[in-house]
């Protein structure tokens, strides 16, 4: 019956993917049924560790992170957690070699949360790499079943593709970022006096991550290629509304893409699928 209980285990990442993120289970189900679980396990342990450092205000963070860490490793370690969340990751971990170093790299972002409240330009990208780019190298690992040849060709897309989802997250979340959490990611930019320019020069540097991950997708194995561009294709559309608004009205509401035109962006996905034009 322990198949049982690594099903359930599972069952509770992908709830967890659905609760929080329409756009990133969209993807998910895109994928080939065989990585469905994978990313889902790798989704539920991201997600949590982020929920510690953002919304658990009435608990000491830096305990629960600590002990989330712990037992992060003691689950790899031992092959099995009572934690659903850390049993479902611990798996995919084992099963595809995915390197302390990327857990450790964002588990030490995750703690940069919770002190960091401005960053200059190397604690920037070291936020960056442990929060997004590691992400997207986790799934990488997972998508190319152990094919280091291609992972290695695919690895720095992979990588700006996570960058240019976390930098688009930082606009669209500067309310509540700057204004509840005191938090500027964004290195030498005052949003006091968030102005055209700085904003040009942050988009600027996101299409290029938008660039460099187009051609890393089109590279992906084809089981994996159509799920990740439609996350593509949902915060390329984010961002491109996001550039539309003035500086001062991002700072005002957080932007998001309406539910039926993700929708048709999945539709549009999978008649590009079948014509083979993705």
């Amino acid at each position: 019956m322990f198949q049982l209980f690594e099903k359930t285990t599972f069952g509770c990442s992908k709830l967890i993917t659905e609760y929080y993120s329409t756009s990133f289970t969209l993807g998910i189900k895109t994928l080939d049924r065989k990585f469905h679980d994978p990313i889902f396990g790798i989704y539920g342990f991201v997600r949590y560790a982020d929920e510690i450092v953002d919304t658990f205000h009435d608990f000491d963070k830096k305990t629960l992170l600590d002990r989330y860490r712990e037992e992060t490793y003691r689950a790899i370690e031992e092959g099995i957690s009572l934690n659903p969340v850390l049993h479902s990751f611990q798996k995919i971990v084992r099963q595809y070699k995915i390197e302390n170093e990327l857990i450790e790299a964002f588990l030490d972002s995750m703690e940069m949360d919770l002190y960091n409240i401005a960053y200059d330009r190397n604690g920037y990208h070291k936020y960056i790499y442990g929060s997004a780019e590691v992400v997207g190298l986790m799934c990488l690992r997972v998508f190319c079943e152990g094919d280091e040849q291609l992972y290695e060709k695919l690895k720095a897309d992979a990588q700006s593709l996570g960058a240019a989802f976390q930098k688009v997250n930082f606009l669209r979340d500067i309310q509540s970022d700057f204004s509840e959490r005191g938090r500027v990611y964004f290195p030498n930019v005052d949003f006091n006096d968030f102005s055209v320019s700085s904003k040009k020069q942050i988009e600027d540097d996101i299409q290029k991550d938008f660039d460099n991950a187009y051609r890393g997708i089109m590279g992906l194995p084809s089981g994996a290629r159509k799920g990740v561009y439609l996350a593509y294709c949902y915060y390329l559309k984010l961002f491109e509304r996001i550039k539309r608004l003035s500086a001062n009205r991002i700072q005002q509401e957080r932007i998001r893409v309406p539910d039926r035109i993700k929708l048709a962006l999945l539709a549009k996905t999978l008649v590009q699928s079948r014509l083979n034009v993705i």
